[in-house]
């Protein structure tokens, strides 16, 4: 989606709702980025919105996914127009997407493994 709203967060839920396995329920963990605290967000009824505590990114790993793509496809660049900005960051994501394992070794946080 190329805007962070409330309208864009509430058709991501709906597209990880229908990804849910029929009768279970998936908490998701989320920063509290204004459209995903909305109150006319619409939440599906097998989700449950959990959002991690203020001024926290190390507990948010999507964080590190965003440093990492900038540091490797996104940043010292000119684009000519709002549509290349659009299309170089599709074209980063889909790559990113294409490596499962990068996006796991990003996630992972050391203090969180070893109990």
């Amino acid at each position: 989606m190329p805007r962070c709203n409330t309208a864009a967060m509430s058709l991501q839920l709906a597209e990880i709702a229908a990804a849910v396995t029929p009768g279970a329920h998936a908490v998701l963990l989320l920063d509290r980025a204004r459209w995903h605290m909305s109150d006319r967000l619409e939440v599906p009824p097998n989700l449950t919105l959990l959002p991690l505590p203020p001024k926290c990114p190390e507990l948010n790993a999507m964080e590190n996914v965003w440093q990492f793509m900038r540091d490797n496809w996104l940043s010292n660049r000119v684009f000519q127009s709002y549509e290349a900005i659009v299309g170089h960051c599709c074209y980063a994501w889909n790559r990113l997407v294409d490596q499962p394992w990068r996006i796991m070794s990003i996630g992972l946080r050391d203090w969180a493994h070893g109990f």
